[in-house]
């Protein structure tokens, strides 16, 4: 890529694009899709804007920016899509707020860090296919959960459950969600098999004792295949599992501390995922039991086996071989 001399600012909406082009301070607006992302080249190259030296830049906002990354990358137009929060957090002082501004903002944001920033690729388009079903089978999940905690209040109420409307409509419901779930699950699987990087990967990743599939799954989408973290330490810092020193002059030198900015769902997952692996690995097993009768606090404890699970995960899809339990090679 040649040196960045201009840098272009995108304020992504889900119906317009606010665009400020950083050096010669100009704006416009365009619609959120294929017309609108022709008329914004078209209007660049009309402000002379010299593409092969101009990156572009905007926040990521999940399925709204998804395609304006598509048509960059297949146009090989160096862009950046960059964290909601690190933008925010170098504006400083502000007052208001536009989408002309935050347009602007992008732009500068950019211009500033235009040495140091690493151009972005979109994730894989059958990635993108699997995370929009695995969002549909977490509303089914949730729907279902709902169904449940409601039928299990109504059971107090209710003397006649055959003959009671309310009572036969939430079983019926449940009956439905319960396919709908199984349906939803068995095309994730089918989708991953079509990737043979994909498969493989998961296939590796579920050896590790306490990554089901959910889990795996989870973990093909936040790493993007495992391309877009160099180490396993990269993942659990972004999962919020790392953690920190506290420490400043000779009077504030707290313990390690992990981060409070993460991503809860993941931590979520990997939490459940130490639970079931203290119960069913026996290395993992003896080492809570023995770090917890030293006196260490149990959450501790469990970040521990969270980053353990995180690096086996990592080790097994890097080494391409299945997870074997140093207790089996012992034999």
């Amino acid at each position: 890529m040649k040196s960045i001399q201009q840098t272009i600012g995108i304020d992504v909406s889900k119906l317009t694009l606010d665009v400020y082009i950083k050096t010669s301070k100009i704006h416009g607006q365009f619609s959120n899709d294929a017309k609108g992302f022709e008329q914004l080249i078209s209007w660049l190259l009309e402000q002379q804007v010299t593409l092969d030296e101009t990156l572009f830049c905007f926040e990521h906002t999940g399925w709204y920016c998804l395609l304006l990354s598509y048509f960059l990358h297949e146009n090989k137009y160096p862009y950046c899509c960059v964290n909601a929060i690190e933008i925010k957090r170098s504006m400083g002082l502000k007052r208001g707020k536009s989408d002309k501004a935050d347009a602007w903002e992008i732009a500068n944001y950019a211009w500033l860090r235009r040495d140091v920033l690493i151009p972005s690729k979109p994730p894989a388009k059958k990635l993108v296919e699997l995370q929009r079903m695995m969002s549909l089978r977490e509303q089914l999940v949730k729907q279902l959960t709902a169904s449940k905690n409601l039928y299990k209040g109504m059971q107090d109420l209710v003397s006649d459950e055959i003959n009671d409307v309310s009572i036969v409509i939430l079983k019926e419901n449940m009956v439905q969600l319960n396919k709908q779930i199984q349906t939803t699950e068995k095309a994730m699987k089918s989708l991953i098999k079509q990737d043979e990087t994909m498969l493989t990967n998961y296939k590796l990743s579920k050896t590790v004792k306490g990554v089901g599939m959910v889990l795996a799954i989870q973990m093909l989408l936040h790493t993007h295949n495992y391309t877009r973290f160099e180490s396993s330490r990269q993942f659990s810092a972004y999962c919020g599992l790392a953690p920190y020193p506290h420490q400043s002059g000779t009077s504030i030198n707290y313990r390690h501390k992990i981060h409070y900015l993460s991503d809860k769902k993941m931590k979520s997952l990997l939490s459940m995922s130490a639970i079931s692996a203290i119960q069913h690995d026996e290395e993992l097993k003896l080492y809570y039991q023995k770090r917890v009768e030293e006196g260490k606090p149990k959450m501790v404890v469990l970040n521990i086996i969270r980053n353990k699970i995180v690096s086996r995960v990592f080790a097994t899809v890097n080494r391409g071989t299945p997870f074997v339990a140093m207790r089996k090679l012992s034999v």
